[in-house]
Order: C-alpha cells, then structure tokens, then sequence
C-alpha cells in the first residue's frame, strides 16, 4: 500500500521512512513541513509532499491523494508551548484523520505515547497537555470510520533497536528505542490483529511479530 507518512522529518519518522523505502509490500510519500526538507527527501529518492497540520482539511486530503494509508509520527516539540501541542497533536491529528476519511485512505495508525488512554497516569504529569493533546486525538480516531491502529510508546530512546518489545492494552512505564517503534509502527499495517486496536509499547523479550500476532 501507499502509505502517507505525516512527521517524516522526525526521529521516529525518519526510521519509518527508511523502513518503507526497503519494504516489498509499501511506497511512502512523505510530508514534511517546507521545500528543504522536501528537497532533502526527493534526493534520497523519497516521494515528498510540502503540507502543514495547522492549514485545512482540504489542503492535507490534496496532499494525501493517492495513498492507502496514513501513519501520523508528527509532534509540535519539546520546545514549543501548549498552544502548538494543541495545533498539532491534537487538531492537526484529527484535521489528518478527515483528510484520510475524504480521499479514501481507510487504514490510519497513530504514534500516541504509553498510558495516553488513562487520564490517572498524567494527572500531576509535566507534559499534561502533551498527554490530554494524545488522549483526545486517540479518541477521536477511535470513534472515526478509519481502520485504526494506536501504538503508544514508551520513552523513546536513540539507541538502536533490539527488535523485541512488550506490548499490551496496559503498560504503567518503560522505555523503547525510536527504531523499535519504527518497525512496529510499520509492522502493524498489515497485521490484521491489530486493526482497530490500541496498545502500550515497551522494550521487552519478544520479537515484534510474535508480540503482535499475541496482542
């Protein structure tokens, strides 16, 4: 399937490319945020799409023309305040989720954060609206016609992967190297166990395959 990659220029991001340009079964189109990173992308032979999450939802469905699926991997940053995190992580997430409804690409996984569903887990958190911002957008994607997928993540890592995680519909904490997350996230949009399905992600003693044919 075609697959539309929103935060491709991200950490996360930036390995699902790498992994969708290796696979048989996916093509990616990429959007990023201006011409350079655009340009960057065509360079490596990545297809790439210049779009923004705070536009409309016309404007993201033209961009995503053409494709299957949309994985969304974007954020609006540590170093941005709430006001973006509500633009981006939230709005710009549902704004996604409409725009895939319009142009017929019914398959949509979400990269959301570990314990996103249950508001006791942040409630004296320091990233709170980061987490309300994740909380609702799943939501919202839940009660949607897409095909969905959420995978939450633990804290993300640099360190390279292991390839083996532990998975449930409930994790309290861990950690999870952003490559792992990658091949998951790009594992999930074939597994027909996961469609319609939300799950905590950690580092663990499992291989991706195996934990999510068990979910």
């Amino acid at each position: 399937m075609k697959v539309f990659l929103i935060g491709a220029n991200g950490q996360v991001g930036r390995h699902i490319v790498n992994l969708l340009q290796m696979s048989n079964e996916h093509s990616i189109k990429a959007m990023v945020r201006n011409e350079q990173q655009a340009e960057t992308f065509k360079q490596s032979g990545v297809d790439s799409v210049v779009a923004n999450l705070e536009s409309n939802v016309d404007d993201l469905a033209k961009a995503m023309e053409g494709c299957d699926a949309v994985i969304f991997s974007a954020g609006s940053g540590s170093k941005t305040g709430p006001d973006k995190t509500l633009l981006v992580d939230l709005d710009g997430a549902v704004k996604s989720m409409e725009a895939a409804e319009k142009v017929g690409a019914n398959r949509y996984v979400m990269v959301s954060a570990i314990q996103a569903h249950n508001r006791e887990s942040w409630i004296d958190s320091p990233i709170k609206p980061y987490m309300v911002a994740k909380h609702y957008a799943d939501r919202m994607l839940v009660s949607s016609s897409l095909n969905y997928t959420i995978v939450r993540p633990g804290a993300l890592l640099n360190e390279p992967g292991t390839g083996k995680v532990q998975l449930a519909e409930n994790l309290q904490r861990g950690a999870i190297p952003r490559e792992d997350v990658a091949k998951t996230v790009v594992a999930v949009l074939n597994e027909e166990n996961t469609f319609r399905r939300s799950f905590d992600i950690i580092s663990g003693d499992t291989t991706i395959e195996e934990a999510l044919k068990n979910l």
